[in-house]
């Protein structure tokens, strides 16, 4: 699938791109003056400590061969987050959605909205059968939108994702095109 010029117009508040070097500079900031707040959550912050990094991973996500598709998030306009397919099986019509946002932009059903226009599109232009979302069991946010958009809780992948702080659990939630 192409990674280039992908752009989902979500509703009149949000809109979704592919990610890009020129959104480098934008995402280095916000993950480096939110720190705190998503490195609890995120593995990838901790080594996030210069926009070589967040170079390295854009390049990455857009990479020909790369079964990830990473959307920039914009609210109004300015950058909000990221969202976008992690390690799609074209195979067996499988992908997985992971996000994250600015603090000051939670509760604002943001993510929520993203999910949901993801999930058609993964659908419907993707032919994906299966979508899931995990979240570690305690990060309570991240289970809420899982569960505010209809997926099924399939059990507990322990150990599943690696923080500084040692192994944490991971909930893995499953969307099916016919369930939607």
């Amino acid at each position: 699938m192409n990674h280039d010029s992908i752009e989902i117009i979500v509703d009149k508040d949000i809109r979704l791109k592919i990610v890009g070097i020129e959104d480098a500079e934008s995402i280095f900031n916000t993950i480096n003056n939110e720190r705190k707040y998503l490195e609890e959550w995120l593995p990838f912050v901790e080594d996030t400590r210069d926009i070589s990094y967040t170079k390295a991973f854009i390049e990455n996500s857009t990479a020909a061969n790369s079964s990830n598709f990473t959307f920039t998030i914009s609210y109004h306009n300015h950058f909000a987050g990221l969202i976008g397919f992690k390690d799609t099986d074209f195979d067996n019509k499988k992908t997985e959605i992971g996000y994250w946002l600015s603090e000051s932009l939670q509760h604002k059903g943001i993510i929520t909205r993203s999910c949901k226009a993801l999930i058609n599109y993964a659908f419907d232009k993707m032919d994906m059968n299966r979508i899931q979302i995990k979240a570690a069991e305690e990060n309570q946010k991240s289970r809420n939108v899982a569960e505010r958009l209809g997926f099924t809780c399939e059990g507990i992948e322990r150990d599943g994702e690696l923080h500084s702080r040692g192994f944490v659990d991971l909930v893995i939630y499953s969307l099916l095109k016919a369930e939607r």
